[in-house]
């Protein structure tokens, strides 16, 4: 059984980086490391050593310039003591069949790095941004998340909803094209939507926290193998996290879509 060796991303402002350390340890992950973008740089740590890539939410570089912008010009351009891009390591990972995933501010970063929704092959390309919140103002409430059986994407397989907390200012899609919002449509690459109470799809405030169109919530690639969401699976670690759960609430736990990852892994991949 192949071995998932996960490398979780901190510097410059993450701060869910422990959280989801935690989370891939409890999903069985084999082994587990933390590292600062700056040991990429100085090759103490290799990305070429891992298959499983978390960038976990935050406020990367404090959001100047938008949120993750600052970030993604800085994996796009700065390079490796060996003299790569960084966003050629982060592709080479991908190629190799290993998964990416972006929570909230590292949704933003693969959303404005162009890692997603990556509906051309070659050279990513920026196709979509997350904007500010329709309500305009930092939304942190916990929301009911229906998963697409038609969706391709590996950490929401045999899933059908989730519950799970938000905590972030910008969180809606926006697309730069009508082509491009048909192509994730029709692509089924909408993995995760906001719900209501009858956990269907919503447009409406507060069950969709932004606004997003569609109630997207969470992105994948057409590979299933990247995924990008708003809502914070690591802080659903164990049922007393929940806000109801003194009141009998049971719901699914976010380290699942962690584990499915692993199990995808494990297994040895498609």
């Amino acid at each position: 059984m192949p071995s998932v060796n996960a490398l979780v991303l901190t510097g410059y402002g993450t701060n869910c980086e422990v959280e989801s350390a935690y989370a891939l340890s409890q999903a069985g992950a084999d082994s587990v490391r933390i590292a600062h973008f700056a040991d990429l740089v100085q090759e103490r740590v290799r990305m070429a050593d891992f298959n499983y890539l978390i960038f976990p939410g935050g406020f990367l570089d404090g959001d100047h310039l938008g949120a993750a912008q600052a970030a993604a010009t800085r994996f796009r351009y700065t390079r490796t003591v060996s003299g790569r891009p960084l966003i050629e390591d982060i592709e080479a990972l991908r190629n190799r069949g290993g998964l990416i995933l972006g929570i909230c501010n590292g949704f933003q970063l693969l959303a404005k790095l162009g890692l997603l929704p990556r509906l051309d092959p070659g050279e990513p390309k920026r196709q979509i941004s997350i904007s500010y919140n329709d309500s305009a103002r930092f939304e942190d409430r916990w929301v009911r998340l229906r998963c697409n059986p038609d969706s391709p994407c590996v950490f929401t397989r045999g899933c059908e909803a989730f519950y799970l907390p938000v905590r972030h200012g910008e969180g809606k899609l926006s697309v730069s094209s009508q082509e491009v919002f048909e192509g994730i449509r029709d692509g089924q690459l909408i993995a995760l939507q906001y719900a209501d109470a009858q956990w269907q799809p919503t447009q409406a405030y507060p069950d969709n926290p932004n606004g997003s169109p569609l109630g997207v919530a969470g992105l994948t690639d057409p590979s299933g193998r990247v995924l990008g969401l708003m809502p914070h699976p690591e802080a659903y670690n164990h049922l007393t996290n929940h806000p109801a759960w003194t009141r009998g609430e049971r719901h699914r736990l976010g380290i699942e879509l962690f584990a499915n990852g692993v199990a995808f892994l494990h297994n040895g991949g498609p």
